[in-house]
């Protein structure tokens, strides 16, 4: 499991950047560049880093279900992922 303080890191940075989506992109469009580096480092998207939902490890991510490699695996043998099975031949 990840550092409880990474988890809330990630979430803090994605706040930050919802939050100046709309001036970025206003900024962007103008081409203000001197006003985008004003802006707070977090609040560009590309620091923002997928982590597992439930465990919060950073690599093996899933985008589709949002999970990593290893938490999918797991909850899809127990059973808990509708429509995934094992394959088998």
């Amino acid at each position: 499991m990840a550092k409880e303080s990474m988890k809330a890191r990630e979430a803090k940075r994605l706040k930050l950047v919802e939050k100046y989506a709309a001036k970025r992109a206003k900024l962007k469009e103008e081409g203000d560049y001197i006003g985008l580096q004003k802006l707070p480092k977090n609040a560009s998207p590309v620091r923002l880093h997928n982590r597992c939902k439930l465990t919060g490890r950073p690599k093996g991510y899933m985008r589709q279900f949002g999970v990593s490699r290893i938490t999918f695996r797991e909850m899809a043998s127990a059973g808990l992922i509708p429509g995934v099975k094992k394959a088998s031949w």
